[in-house]
């Protein structure tokens, strides 16, 4: 064991006596070097989206110290920016949301940074909006968003309610690595900020604001009364439960079924480890209500709210809808109903992710509208609405999407919002429904039109040290020998998003790449098929996107499953 890491250890072992939890679980590891130095081989990496890590004792875990210690470093960045800076704050369900939310409330206002925090666990995007409603210089949302149990994390934002830009995070971060996580941290108890009025709670009007803009997102008002739809629909015990249950109801969505053992906030997630809605583990608690109610359709939010899931009854039968399908079939809802109602703004435009399907670029063209791709990451599409806004024309966004389930419409947030997300989904159904059509029905008239894209996602998980190690050592092996074929198709372009160029293989000429720098590399493969691969930003995943296109459905799934087996072979995975 390297002796500085030694020397962290002990001093937590002796700076932490007060907190039975995280010394119980320091000496539980005193006789495991490698224990010892997973905790403390770094300190948490304060990325462009916060924190993020395994609660527990160390640098390398999210626990009080941690986060305490960023908000110092946040609150000393503020102060230099703003004359008289004010942050909102959230949490989730998650263990110890409260906790971490209400000490970064005192350390906030210790500083002399006013609070506004909301009084009970509320979605990520109603802290986006709240930004902006309370003109705030900043956010913070305590959450890990569809991590299992063992994670927490501590997401923070710039005053337009986007998750802070890469200078910012950088700037913050310098701030952050001044602070000694034992000595330097200012904070005052909570119910003292609040007697003192320099930490308050978020006016239930806000909330009263945000459903009503997110209830003025629907095209098809009429649907809901109309069709009859059947819905079962489960928060994955964490923050949708209100706010969707309440803009569903207030949409005229009477025949909803929450799942019991899922409906109240738990961060132990019992019945569900990895809630996460792009996974069918996060239905089977729905599935088990589906058969009796006989429900058209089975959605699922994250536990932050932010991505939903459906599962689609076809013929019986629940079938589980990508995030690229959902995106596809919002893109042509949404036109298509505009088109027809004659409210298509001039010039309309999608934002959406460069690892989202192309099909949705396909469908949306077809009705003038622009599409903008921009790096993983929702802020950037964020950053594209409020630019729009600058100029006053923000009513030519139509949607904001990623793969991952994550939708924005409307420019009240400027996050992924699975409230509205959730409202769009269910009218969409229920106006389809009374056509005597589902979604499945929908997408599959769309893939006959514009052919057969199946999109693929492979995680690769590398735990602990060692894991990220083996991460870097790919990507580097990837961009010294960069594969000339996958799956005997040729690789026409190597795009290189960290040196910021796409090389076409052929001609050798390059091209510059002017977004963000990424660890993303994309290589374009013959007849619109495609690879891209990066490293997950919040979770030690290894991420493979494979689009592959073809004349029919198995025949894209066989290439897909070809692409796949073959990049697995190219990285000795």
């Amino acid at each position: 064991m390297k002796k500085e890491i030694k020397e962290l250890y002990d001093l937590w072992c002796e700076k932490t006596k007060g907190d039975e939890a995280l010394q119980s679980e320091l000496l539980s590891v005193k006789d495991s070097e490698e224990e010892i130095s997973d905790r403390f081989y770094r300190s948490l990496e304060f990325g462009t989206g916060g924190l993020r890590g395994v609660l527990g004792a160390g640098t390398n875990r999210m626990n009080i110290y941690t986060v305490n210690q960023a908000t110092q470093g946040l609150a000393d960045f503020l102060n230099s920016k703003y004359e008289n800076p004010s942050v909102a704050l959230a949490y989730d369900s998650r263990r110890n949301s409260d906790v971490f939310a209400k000490e970064a409330a005192g350390v906030l206002a210790a500083n002399g940074i006013k609070v506004y925090i909301y009084p009970e666990l509320v979605p990520t995007p109603m802290l986006s909006f709240a930004i902006r409603k309370l003109s705030c210089s900043s956010g913070i949302i305590i959450t890990a968003s569809h991590n299992p149990a063992k994670y927490n994390g501590y997401k923070c934002y710039a005053p337009e309610g986007y998750q802070m830009t890469d200078d910012d995070a950088a700037k913050t971060y310098e701030f952050i690595s001044r602070v000694d996580i034992f000595e330097d941290v200012r904070r005052i108890d909570f119910d003292k900020g609040i007697k003192d009025g320099i930490i308050e709670y978020i006016d239930p009007s806000v909330n009263e604001e945000f459903y009503e803009c997110v209830l003025s997102r629907r095209v098809n008002p009429q649907a809901a009364q109309k069709a009859g739809l059947k819905l079962i629909y489960t928060p994955l015990n964490g923050t949708g439960n209100k706010p969707v249950r309440e803009v569903l109801k207030r949409a005229g969505f009477s025949d909803v079924t929450v799942v019991p053992s899922q409906e109240n906030p738990d961060g132990n997630f019992p019945t569900c480890p990895y809630p996460n809605p792009e996974i069918r583990q996060a239905f089977e608690e729905a599935l088990k209500l589906a058969a009796d109610k006989g429900a058209d359709l089975l959605l699922a939010t994250d536990p932050d709210c932010d991505r939903v899931g459906i599962a689609v009854n076809d013929g019986g039968e629940y079938k589980l809808m990508s995030g690229n399908e959902v995106g596809v079939l919002l893109t042509e809802y949404v036109l298509s109903s505009m088109k027809e109602a004659g409210t298509l703004p001039k010039n309309p435009a999608i934002a959406k992710s460069f690892v989202t399907t192309p099909l949705v670029t396909r469908v949306a063209e077809s009705y003038g509208c622009e599409v903008a791709d921009f790096l993983t990451g929702f802020k950037y599409i964020g950053e594209f609405v409020t630019n729009l806004e600058k100029v006053g024309e923000e009513n030519r966004f139509i949607l904001g999407m990623e793969e991952s389930y994550g939708y924005l419409s409307g420019t009240h947030a400027r996050d992924k919002d699975a409230v509205v997300a959730t409202l769009l989904v269910c009218e969409m159904a229920a106006y389809y429904k009374e056509q005597g059509k589902t979604l499945i029905d929908v997408m599959n008239s769309l893939y006959e039109k514009y052919g057969f894209y199946n999109n693929s996602l492979l995680n690769f998980a590398f735990e602990g040290e060692s894991g990220m190690t083996k991460m870097a050592s790919i990507m580097t092996a990837l961009r010294d020998n960069a594969p000339k074929a996958i799956a005997d198709l040729d690789v026409l372009t190597v795009s290189d998003y960290q040196a910021s160029q796409t090389t076409d293989t052929k001609t050798g000429d390059i091209k510059e790449i002017t977004l963000p720098k990424s660890n993303v590399l994309a290589y374009a493969l013959a007849d619109s098929n495609s690879v891209i691969i990066r490293p997950s930003g919040t979770e030690p995943k290894l991420k493979i996107y494979v689009t592959a296109c073809a004349a029919t459905a198995d025949d894209a799934d066989k290439l897909a499953q070809k692409i796949g087996d073959d990049m697995k072979k190219i990285l000795g995975i």
